[in-house]
Protein backbone atom coordinates (compact mmCIF):
# COMPACT_ATOMS: atom_id res chain seq x y z
CA UNK A 1 0.00 0.00 0.00
CA UNK A 2 1.49 3.66 -0.53
CA UNK A 3 2.27 5.50 2.80
CA UNK A 4 2.20 8.95 3.01
CA UNK A 5 5.87 10.68 3.30
CA UNK A 6 5.19 11.75 6.87
CA UNK A 7 6.02 9.64 9.30
CA UNK A 8 3.32 7.23 10.76
CA UNK A 9 1.15 8.60 13.72
CA UNK A 10 -1.96 6.30 14.96
CA UNK A 11 -3.55 6.50 17.93
CA UNK A 12 -6.30 5.02 20.29
CA UNK A 13 -8.49 7.43 21.98
CA UNK A 14 -11.04 5.40 24.27
CA UNK A 15 -13.85 7.28 26.38
CA UNK A 16 -13.02 6.25 30.12
CA UNK A 17 -17.11 4.71 30.39
CA UNK A 18 -16.23 1.89 32.36
CA UNK A 19 -14.23 -1.42 31.53
CA UNK A 20 -11.67 -2.47 28.62
CA UNK A 21 -13.85 -4.01 25.98
CA UNK A 22 -12.45 -7.08 23.25
CA UNK A 23 -13.06 -3.56 20.66
CA UNK A 24 -11.20 -1.34 22.05
CA UNK A 25 -8.43 -3.78 22.75
CA UNK A 26 -8.77 -4.58 18.76
CA UNK A 27 -8.66 -0.80 17.65
CA UNK A 28 -6.02 -0.52 19.56
CA UNK A 29 -3.86 -3.45 18.70
CA UNK A 30 -4.61 -2.33 14.86
CA UNK A 31 -3.19 1.20 15.17
CA UNK A 32 -0.06 -0.31 17.93
CA UNK A 33 0.81 -2.88 14.88
CA UNK A 34 0.37 -0.70 11.90
CA UNK A 35 2.51 2.11 13.68
CA UNK A 36 5.40 -0.30 14.65
CA UNK A 37 5.26 -2.28 11.10
CA UNK A 38 7.07 1.59 9.92
CA UNK A 39 8.28 2.23 12.23
CA UNK A 40 6.54 5.68 13.84
CA UNK A 41 4.45 6.86 16.83
CA UNK A 42 1.38 5.20 18.62
CA UNK A 43 -0.35 7.48 20.50
CA UNK A 44 -3.26 7.41 23.53
CA UNK A 45 -5.51 10.04 23.65
CA UNK A 46 -8.29 10.06 26.26
CA UNK A 47 -11.43 11.25 24.30
CA UNK A 48 -13.52 11.99 28.50
CA UNK A 49 -16.20 14.92 26.67
CA UNK A 50 -19.14 13.02 27.86
CA UNK A 51 -19.06 13.58 31.07
CA UNK A 52 -22.40 11.89 31.96
CA UNK A 53 -20.55 8.34 31.45
CA UNK A 54 -16.98 9.59 32.56
CA UNK A 55 -15.92 6.67 35.62
CA UNK A 56 -13.10 7.18 37.98
CA UNK A 57 -10.70 5.47 37.40
CA UNK A 58 -11.44 4.17 33.80
CA UNK A 59 -7.98 5.91 32.61
CA UNK A 60 -5.70 3.99 34.60
CA UNK A 61 -7.75 0.79 34.17
CA UNK A 62 -6.75 1.26 30.16
CA UNK A 63 -3.47 2.33 30.39
CA UNK A 64 -2.74 -1.11 32.70
CA UNK A 65 -4.72 -3.34 30.40
CA UNK A 66 -3.27 -2.71 27.44
CA UNK A 67 0.50 -2.77 28.98
CA UNK A 68 -0.81 -6.63 29.64
CA UNK A 69 -1.39 -7.06 26.23
CA UNK A 70 2.35 -6.05 26.07
CA UNK A 71 0.91 -2.74 23.94
CA UNK A 72 2.83 0.27 24.90
CA UNK A 73 1.92 3.73 23.77
CA UNK A 74 4.93 6.63 22.54
CA UNK A 75 3.12 9.85 24.03
CA UNK A 76 0.03 10.70 25.68
CA UNK A 77 -0.99 9.84 30.26
CA UNK A 78 1.56 7.41 31.97
CA UNK A 79 0.93 6.06 35.19
CA UNK A 80 4.08 6.28 37.48
CA UNK A 81 5.06 3.49 39.94
CA UNK A 82 2.50 5.18 42.84
CA UNK A 83 -0.05 4.96 39.51
CA UNK A 84 -0.47 8.78 39.35
CA UNK A 85 -0.80 10.08 35.87
CA UNK A 86 1.68 12.10 34.24
CA UNK A 87 1.68 12.53 30.54
CA UNK A 88 4.48 12.27 27.36
CA UNK A 89 4.78 13.98 24.43
CA UNK A 90 4.76 17.43 22.60
CA UNK A 91 1.03 17.41 21.15
CA UNK A 92 -0.86 17.48 24.72
CA UNK A 93 -2.41 17.94 26.59
CA UNK A 94 -3.68 14.43 25.78
CA UNK A 95 -7.10 14.32 27.62
CA UNK A 96 -9.85 16.31 26.00
CA UNK A 97 -11.04 17.89 29.19
CA UNK A 98 -7.57 19.29 29.40
CA UNK A 99 -8.28 21.00 25.70
CA UNK A 100 -11.57 23.01 26.01
CA UNK A 101 -9.77 26.21 24.88
CA UNK A 102 -8.67 24.58 21.78
CA UNK A 103 -12.25 23.39 20.66
CA UNK A 104 -13.20 26.82 21.68
CA UNK A 105 -10.56 28.77 19.72
CA UNK A 106 -11.06 26.43 16.74
CA UNK A 107 -14.94 27.05 17.04
CA UNK A 108 -15.05 29.95 16.73
CA UNK A 109 -13.29 29.93 13.50
CA UNK A 110 -15.92 27.84 11.96
CA UNK A 111 -18.19 30.64 13.31
CA UNK A 112 -16.69 33.33 11.62
CA UNK A 113 -16.40 31.24 8.39
CA UNK A 114 -20.25 30.44 8.40
CA UNK A 115 -19.24 27.06 8.35
CA UNK A 116 -20.32 26.54 11.86
CA UNK A 117 -23.61 28.09 13.82
CA UNK A 118 -25.36 28.77 17.11
CA UNK A 119 -28.27 26.58 17.40
CA UNK A 120 -30.87 27.85 20.29
CA UNK A 121 -33.56 24.46 19.56
CA UNK A 122 -34.61 23.31 22.95
CA UNK A 123 -34.53 20.07 23.78
CA UNK A 124 -38.37 19.50 23.45
CA UNK A 125 -38.10 21.23 20.17
CA UNK A 126 -35.72 18.43 18.90
CA UNK A 127 -37.14 15.82 20.21
CA UNK A 128 -40.88 17.03 18.95
CA UNK A 129 -39.35 16.86 15.19
CA UNK A 130 -37.82 13.68 15.72
CA UNK A 131 -41.24 12.25 16.19
CA UNK A 132 -42.74 13.94 13.59
CA UNK A 133 -39.52 12.41 11.17
CA UNK A 134 -40.12 8.93 12.41
CA UNK A 135 -44.17 9.38 12.02
CA UNK A 136 -43.23 10.07 8.68
CA UNK A 137 -40.43 7.33 7.98
CA UNK A 138 -37.69 10.47 7.09
CA UNK A 139 -34.29 9.92 8.71
CA UNK A 140 -33.89 11.53 12.09
CA UNK A 141 -31.67 15.02 11.03
CA UNK A 142 -31.52 18.43 12.20
CA UNK A 143 -34.15 21.08 9.93
CA UNK A 144 -31.51 23.62 10.32
CA UNK A 145 -34.18 26.46 11.62
CA UNK A 146 -31.15 27.97 13.23
CA UNK A 147 -29.13 28.06 10.77
CA UNK A 148 -30.98 30.65 8.84
CA UNK A 149 -30.92 33.52 11.33
CA UNK A 150 -29.76 37.03 10.55
CA UNK A 151 -26.62 38.14 12.40
CA UNK A 152 -28.94 40.22 14.57
CA UNK A 153 -31.51 37.25 15.58
CA UNK A 154 -28.65 35.47 17.03
CA UNK A 155 -26.96 38.49 18.44
CA UNK A 156 -30.35 38.59 20.21
CA UNK A 157 -31.38 35.13 21.33
CA UNK A 158 -27.21 35.20 22.69
CA UNK A 159 -28.33 37.45 24.53
CA UNK A 160 -31.55 36.27 25.76
CA UNK A 161 -29.14 33.21 26.85
CA UNK A 162 -26.78 34.62 29.07
CA UNK A 163 -28.96 36.20 30.64
CA UNK A 164 -31.01 32.53 31.11
CA UNK A 165 -27.33 31.33 32.03
CA UNK A 166 -28.12 29.45 29.40
CA UNK A 167 -25.56 28.09 26.41
CA UNK A 168 -26.57 27.60 22.71
CA UNK A 169 -25.09 24.78 20.63
CA UNK A 170 -22.99 24.98 18.15
CA UNK A 171 -23.51 22.72 14.98
CA UNK A 172 -21.80 22.15 11.46
CA UNK A 173 -23.02 23.62 8.54
CA UNK A 174 -22.56 21.21 6.13
CA UNK A 175 -22.82 21.89 2.29
CA UNK A 176 -26.11 21.27 1.26
CA UNK A 177 -25.47 20.25 -2.53
CA UNK A 178 -22.68 18.04 -4.03
CA UNK A 179 -21.14 14.74 -2.19
CA UNK A 180 -18.73 13.97 -0.53
CA UNK A 181 -15.84 11.00 -0.96
CA UNK A 182 -14.43 8.48 1.54
CA UNK A 183 -11.49 6.65 0.53
CA UNK A 184 -11.46 3.88 3.00
CA UNK A 185 -8.24 1.58 2.87
CA UNK A 186 -10.70 -1.59 3.87
CA UNK A 187 -13.94 -0.36 2.60
CA UNK A 188 -12.38 1.21 -0.85
CA UNK A 189 -14.22 4.23 -2.40
CA UNK A 190 -17.99 5.28 -0.91
CA UNK A 191 -19.73 8.50 -1.61
CA UNK A 192 -22.03 10.71 0.31
CA UNK A 193 -24.70 13.03 -1.01
CA UNK A 194 -24.10 16.25 1.24
CA UNK A 195 -27.77 16.58 1.46
CA UNK A 196 -28.50 13.73 3.41
CA UNK A 197 -25.76 14.44 6.29
CA UNK A 198 -26.76 15.90 9.09
CA UNK A 199 -26.03 19.18 10.27
CA UNK A 200 -24.42 17.39 13.41
CA UNK A 201 -23.88 19.47 17.38
CA UNK A 202 -20.37 20.39 17.26
CA UNK A 203 -20.05 22.06 20.70
CA UNK A 204 -22.58 21.09 23.44
CA UNK A 205 -24.53 23.24 25.69
CA UNK A 206 -21.88 22.18 28.31
CA UNK A 207 -19.06 23.93 26.75
CA UNK A 208 -17.80 20.39 25.85
CA UNK A 209 -17.35 19.59 22.56
CA UNK A 210 -19.00 16.30 20.87
CA UNK A 211 -16.62 13.49 19.79
CA UNK A 212 -17.21 14.44 15.81
CA UNK A 213 -15.65 17.73 17.01
CA UNK A 214 -12.81 16.95 19.03
CA UNK A 215 -11.72 14.12 16.89
CA UNK A 216 -10.67 16.17 14.35
CA UNK A 217 -9.18 19.17 15.84
CA UNK A 218 -6.85 16.57 18.15
CA UNK A 219 -5.89 14.21 15.26
CA UNK A 220 -4.71 17.40 13.12
CA UNK A 221 -2.88 18.84 16.02
CA UNK A 222 -1.50 16.15 16.99
CA UNK A 223 -0.54 15.08 13.02
CA UNK A 224 -2.28 11.93 13.26
CA UNK A 225 -2.01 10.19 9.60
CA UNK A 226 -3.75 7.13 9.88
CA UNK A 227 -6.93 7.20 11.07
CA UNK A 228 -7.78 3.48 12.29
CA UNK A 229 -10.83 2.70 14.34
CA UNK A 230 -14.24 0.35 14.04
CA UNK A 231 -16.72 -0.17 11.12
CA UNK A 232 -19.64 2.04 13.67
CA UNK A 233 -17.42 5.03 12.52
CA UNK A 234 -17.71 4.97 8.67
CA UNK A 235 -20.80 7.09 8.39
CA UNK A 236 -19.39 9.89 10.49
CA UNK A 237 -16.53 10.10 8.17
CA UNK A 238 -17.98 12.23 5.79
CA UNK A 239 -18.42 14.81 8.62
CA UNK A 240 -15.24 14.88 9.83
CA UNK A 241 -13.81 15.09 6.17
CA UNK A 242 -15.75 18.38 5.79
CA UNK A 243 -14.29 19.80 9.17
CA UNK A 244 -11.28 18.99 7.67
CA UNK A 245 -12.04 20.83 4.31
CA UNK A 246 -13.91 23.53 6.48
CA UNK A 247 -10.28 24.34 8.44
CA UNK A 248 -8.17 24.03 5.07
CA UNK A 249 -6.45 20.80 7.02
CA UNK A 250 -4.87 17.81 5.61
CA UNK A 251 -7.70 14.95 5.49
CA UNK A 252 -5.62 11.60 7.46
CA UNK A 253 -5.88 8.34 5.86
CA UNK A 254 -9.26 6.16 7.12
CA UNK A 255 -9.42 2.27 7.76
CA UNK A 256 -12.42 0.99 9.27
CA UNK A 257 -12.08 -2.34 10.72
CA UNK A 258 -15.30 -4.87 10.40
CA UNK A 259 -17.62 -5.01 13.29
CA UNK A 260 -17.37 -8.04 16.04
CA UNK A 261 -20.26 -10.23 16.06
CA UNK A 262 -21.56 -12.63 18.45
CA UNK A 263 -21.29 -16.58 17.08
CA UNK A 264 -25.12 -15.83 15.95
CA UNK A 265 -23.67 -12.88 13.40
CA UNK A 266 -25.35 -10.41 15.96
CA UNK A 267 -23.23 -7.25 16.97
CA UNK A 268 -20.95 -7.70 19.89
CA UNK A 269 -21.77 -5.07 22.44
CA UNK A 270 -19.90 -2.64 24.02
CA UNK A 271 -21.63 -2.60 27.26
CA UNK A 272 -21.71 -6.52 27.49
CA UNK A 273 -19.21 -7.29 30.74
CA UNK A 274 -18.01 -10.55 29.59
CA UNK A 275 -16.58 -8.84 26.76
CA UNK A 276 -14.53 -6.71 29.01
CA UNK A 277 -10.83 -7.93 28.54
CA UNK A 278 -10.44 -8.12 32.52
CA UNK A 279 -12.85 -10.74 32.13
CA UNK A 280 -10.95 -12.52 29.75
CA UNK A 281 -8.13 -12.40 32.09
CA UNK A 282 -10.19 -13.15 34.88
CA UNK A 283 -11.23 -16.59 33.14
CA UNK A 284 -7.48 -17.54 32.68
CA UNK A 285 -6.28 -16.37 29.15
CA UNK A 286 -3.10 -15.81 28.24
CA UNK A 287 -2.51 -12.38 27.08
CA UNK A 288 -0.59 -13.40 24.41
CA UNK A 289 -3.35 -16.01 22.89
CA UNK A 290 -5.82 -13.18 23.63
CA UNK A 291 -3.20 -10.91 21.03
CA UNK A 292 -3.18 -13.31 19.08
CA UNK A 293 -7.20 -14.33 19.11
CA UNK A 294 -8.00 -10.59 18.82
CA UNK A 295 -5.69 -9.95 15.72
CA UNK A 296 -7.52 -12.59 13.84
CA UNK A 297 -10.90 -10.28 14.53
CA UNK A 298 -10.93 -8.86 11.17
CA UNK A 299 -7.68 -9.74 9.51
CA UNK A 300 -6.20 -12.44 7.77
CA UNK A 301 -2.28 -12.83 7.19
CA UNK A 302 -3.38 -15.00 4.20
CA UNK A 303 -1.23 -18.01 5.50
CA UNK A 304 -1.94 -21.42 6.72
CA UNK A 305 -0.07 -19.70 9.89
CA UNK A 306 -1.89 -18.98 13.05
CA UNK A 307 -0.23 -18.62 16.18
CA UNK A 308 1.96 -15.79 15.77
CA UNK A 309 4.11 -13.95 18.29
CA UNK A 310 3.72 -10.04 18.95
CA UNK A 311 6.75 -9.50 16.72
CA UNK A 312 5.57 -11.69 14.40
CA UNK A 313 2.29 -10.07 14.01
CA UNK A 314 3.77 -6.60 13.19
CA UNK A 315 6.24 -8.07 10.74
CA UNK A 316 3.16 -9.51 8.68
CA UNK A 317 0.91 -6.54 9.21
CA UNK A 318 -0.88 -4.91 6.89
CA UNK A 319 -3.98 -2.69 6.44
CA UNK A 320 -4.90 -4.21 3.06
CA UNK A 321 -5.43 -7.77 4.98
CA UNK A 322 -8.05 -6.18 7.16
CA UNK A 323 -11.53 -7.87 6.01
CA UNK A 324 -14.61 -5.98 5.00
CA UNK A 325 -17.24 -8.54 6.52
CA UNK A 326 -17.95 -9.15 10.64
CA UNK A 327 -15.74 -11.01 12.48
CA UNK A 328 -17.23 -13.55 14.54
CA UNK A 329 -15.66 -14.03 18.57
CA UNK A 330 -15.24 -17.64 18.48
CA UNK A 331 -15.02 -18.50 21.94
CA UNK A 332 -14.06 -22.48 21.16
CA UNK A 333 -11.27 -20.91 18.73
CA UNK A 334 -10.13 -18.79 21.19
CA UNK A 335 -9.87 -21.86 23.39
CA UNK A 336 -7.74 -23.79 21.25
CA UNK A 337 -5.54 -21.02 20.77
CA UNK A 338 -5.09 -20.53 24.53
CA UNK A 339 -4.36 -24.16 25.05
CA UNK A 340 -1.33 -24.11 22.59
CA UNK A 341 0.06 -21.39 24.50
CA UNK A 342 -0.42 -22.91 27.60
CA UNK A 343 1.56 -25.83 26.53
CA UNK A 344 4.21 -23.94 25.33
CA UNK A 345 4.91 -22.80 29.12
CA UNK A 346 7.12 -24.50 31.82
CA UNK A 347 5.68 -26.03 34.70
CA UNK A 348 7.23 -23.92 36.75
CA UNK A 349 5.71 -20.78 35.33
CA UNK A 350 2.28 -22.24 35.07
CA UNK A 351 2.05 -22.92 38.41
CA UNK A 352 2.90 -19.41 39.07
CA UNK A 353 0.22 -18.63 36.85
CA UNK A 354 -2.85 -20.81 38.33
CA UNK A 355 -1.45 -19.87 41.92
CA UNK A 356 -4.48 -17.70 42.21
CA UNK A 357 -7.25 -19.99 41.01
CA UNK A 358 -5.87 -22.57 43.66
CA UNK A 359 -5.79 -20.23 46.50
CA UNK A 360 -9.26 -18.88 45.34
CA UNK A 361 -10.49 -22.16 45.66
CA UNK A 362 -9.37 -22.45 49.04
CA UNK A 363 -6.64 -24.61 48.91
CA UNK A 364 -3.65 -24.69 51.13
CA UNK A 365 -0.68 -24.79 49.39
CA UNK A 366 1.84 -24.36 51.81
CA UNK A 367 1.19 -27.81 52.82
CA UNK A 368 2.83 -28.74 49.43
CA UNK A 369 6.57 -28.55 48.12
CA UNK A 370 6.55 -26.53 44.90
CA UNK A 371 7.87 -29.79 43.16
CA UNK A 372 4.56 -31.45 43.74
CA UNK A 373 2.91 -28.46 42.58
CA UNK A 374 5.33 -28.78 39.13
CA UNK A 375 4.13 -32.32 38.92
CA UNK A 376 0.04 -31.96 39.13
CA UNK A 377 0.84 -28.95 36.40
CA UNK A 378 2.60 -31.14 34.51
CA UNK A 379 -0.39 -34.14 34.33
CA UNK A 380 -2.82 -31.29 33.59
CA UNK A 381 -1.36 -28.93 31.34
CA UNK A 382 -1.79 -30.57 28.19
CA UNK A 383 -5.45 -30.65 29.06
CA UNK A 384 -6.20 -27.36 29.96
CA UNK A 385 -7.93 -24.87 27.71
CA UNK A 386 -7.71 -21.72 30.20
CA UNK A 387 -6.07 -21.47 33.81
CA UNK A 388 -8.98 -21.27 35.63
CA UNK A 389 -10.11 -24.61 34.72
CA UNK A 390 -6.99 -26.08 37.13
CA UNK A 391 -8.74 -26.08 40.24
CA UNK A 392 -11.56 -28.29 39.26
CA UNK A 393 -9.17 -30.57 37.66
CA UNK A 394 -6.86 -30.96 40.37
CA UNK A 395 -8.88 -30.48 43.29
CA UNK A 396 -8.80 -34.22 44.16
CA UNK A 397 -4.71 -33.09 44.77
CA UNK A 398 -5.55 -30.83 47.16
CA UNK A 399 -7.71 -32.95 49.62
CA UNK A 400 -6.92 -35.98 51.70
CA UNK A 401 -9.55 -38.20 50.21
CA UNK A 402 -12.13 -37.21 47.23
CA UNK A 403 -15.64 -38.04 47.75
CA UNK A 404 -16.87 -41.03 46.36
CA UNK A 405 -19.37 -42.76 45.09
CA UNK A 406 -19.84 -46.92 45.77
CA UNK A 407 -21.92 -47.78 42.21
CA UNK A 408 -18.82 -45.98 39.89
CA UNK A 409 -15.85 -47.53 42.25
CA UNK A 410 -17.00 -50.89 40.55
CA UNK A 411 -15.91 -51.91 37.10
CA UNK A 412 -18.56 -52.95 34.71
CA UNK A 413 -17.57 -56.43 34.30
CA UNK A 414 -16.45 -56.86 38.29
CA UNK A 415 -18.63 -57.12 41.09
CA UNK A 416 -18.29 -55.18 44.97
CA UNK A 417 -17.01 -57.68 46.63
CA UNK A 418 -14.38 -58.63 43.99
CA UNK A 419 -13.57 -54.68 43.95
CA UNK A 420 -13.20 -54.43 47.55
CA UNK A 421 -10.69 -57.70 47.55
CA UNK A 422 -8.68 -56.11 44.47
CA UNK A 423 -8.03 -52.87 46.78
CA UNK A 424 -7.16 -54.50 49.68
CA UNK A 425 -4.35 -57.09 47.34
CA UNK A 426 -3.69 -53.32 45.54
CA UNK A 427 -2.61 -51.86 49.37
CA UNK A 428 -0.77 -54.85 50.14
CA UNK A 429 1.40 -54.39 47.03
CA UNK A 430 1.66 -50.73 47.78
CA UNK A 431 2.98 -51.83 51.01
CA UNK A 432 6.26 -53.83 49.34
CA UNK A 433 6.90 -51.17 46.54
CA UNK A 434 10.53 -49.05 47.47
CA UNK A 435 9.68 -45.26 47.52
CA UNK A 436 11.55 -45.15 44.02
CA UNK A 437 9.15 -47.70 42.74
CA UNK A 438 6.00 -45.53 44.36
CA UNK A 439 7.31 -41.74 43.30
CA UNK A 440 8.62 -42.87 39.76
CA UNK A 441 5.38 -43.15 37.16
CA UNK A 442 7.51 -45.71 35.32
CA UNK A 443 8.15 -48.23 37.42
CA UNK A 444 4.72 -47.64 39.18
CA UNK A 445 3.50 -48.79 36.17
CA UNK A 446 5.23 -51.57 35.40
CA UNK A 447 4.88 -52.88 38.74
CA UNK A 448 1.16 -52.73 38.84
CA UNK A 449 1.01 -54.43 35.53
CA UNK A 450 3.43 -57.50 36.63
CA UNK A 451 1.03 -57.21 39.50
CA UNK A 452 -2.29 -57.56 37.09
CA UNK A 453 -0.51 -60.32 35.00
CA UNK A 454 0.29 -62.80 38.27
CA UNK A 455 -3.33 -62.67 39.43
CA UNK A 456 -4.25 -63.04 36.42
CA UNK A 457 -6.73 -60.46 36.40
CA UNK A 458 -8.47 -57.64 33.67
CA UNK A 459 -7.13 -54.39 33.58
CA UNK A 460 -10.23 -52.55 33.88
CA UNK A 461 -10.73 -54.18 37.47
CA UNK A 462 -7.62 -53.02 38.69
CA UNK A 463 -7.03 -49.77 37.23
CA UNK A 464 -10.65 -47.94 37.40
CA UNK A 465 -10.79 -48.72 41.00
CA UNK A 466 -7.18 -47.46 41.54
CA UNK A 467 -7.97 -44.34 39.31
CA UNK A 468 -11.39 -43.98 40.78
CA UNK A 469 -10.35 -44.13 44.96
CA UNK A 470 -7.55 -41.73 43.95
CA UNK A 471 -9.74 -39.10 42.13
CA UNK A 472 -13.59 -39.18 42.83
CA UNK A 473 -12.82 -38.74 39.09
CA UNK A 474 -14.59 -40.94 35.90
CA UNK A 475 -11.56 -38.61 33.75
CA UNK A 476 -8.25 -38.39 34.61
CA UNK A 477 -4.74 -38.80 34.26
CA UNK A 478 -3.56 -42.65 34.15
CA UNK A 479 -3.77 -44.27 37.62
CA UNK A 480 -0.03 -44.89 37.58
CA UNK A 481 0.45 -40.35 37.13
CA UNK A 482 -1.98 -39.94 39.60
CA UNK A 483 -1.15 -42.46 41.91
CA UNK A 484 2.96 -41.47 41.63
CA UNK A 485 2.24 -37.96 41.82
CA UNK A 486 -0.09 -38.27 45.38
CA UNK A 487 2.59 -40.27 46.56
CA UNK A 488 4.95 -37.50 45.91
CA UNK A 489 3.15 -34.90 47.79
CA UNK A 490 1.49 -36.66 50.38
CA UNK A 491 3.27 -39.85 51.03
CA UNK A 492 2.75 -43.70 51.09
CA UNK A 493 -0.33 -42.59 54.24
CA UNK A 494 -2.24 -40.87 51.90
CA UNK A 495 -1.74 -43.46 49.22
CA UNK A 496 -3.23 -46.26 51.49
CA UNK A 497 -5.65 -44.30 52.97
CA UNK A 498 -7.89 -43.47 49.62
CA UNK A 499 -7.85 -46.90 48.94
CA UNK A 500 -9.19 -47.44 52.44
CA UNK A 501 -11.55 -44.91 51.66
CA UNK A 502 -12.66 -47.15 48.53
CA UNK A 503 -13.10 -49.98 50.75
CA UNK A 504 -14.70 -48.61 53.30
CA UNK A 505 -18.11 -47.43 50.96
CA UNK A 506 -18.41 -50.89 49.55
Amino acid sequence: MSLNTKPIRTRLAPSPTGLVHIGTVRTGLFNFLFARKYAGQFILRVEDTDRSRFVEGAMENMIEVMQKFGIFFDEGPRLDEHGKMYEVGDKGPYIQSDRLDIYQKYTQELLEKKLGYYCFCSSDRLEELRKEQMALKKPAMYDRLCRNLTDEEVKTKLAEFELEKKRPVVRQANPLEGETIVNDLVYGEIKYDNSTLDDQVLIKSDGFPTYHFAVVVDDHLMEITHVIRGEEWLPSTPKHILLYKAFGWEVPAFAHAPLILNPDKTKLSKRQGDTAAEEFFKKGYLPEALINFIAFLGWNPKTEQEIFSLAELIDQFDLSKINNSGAVLDVNKLDWMNSEYIRTKSDAELVELVKPYWQETGFDLSKFTHEYLENVMSLEKDRLRKLSEISDRTKYFFTETPQLVAEKLVWRKSTSVETKQNLRLLQDLFRTLSDDQMGTITKLEEAVKEFIVKHGFDNGSILWPLRYVMTGEEKSPSPFEVTATIFGGWGRENVMLRLENGISIL
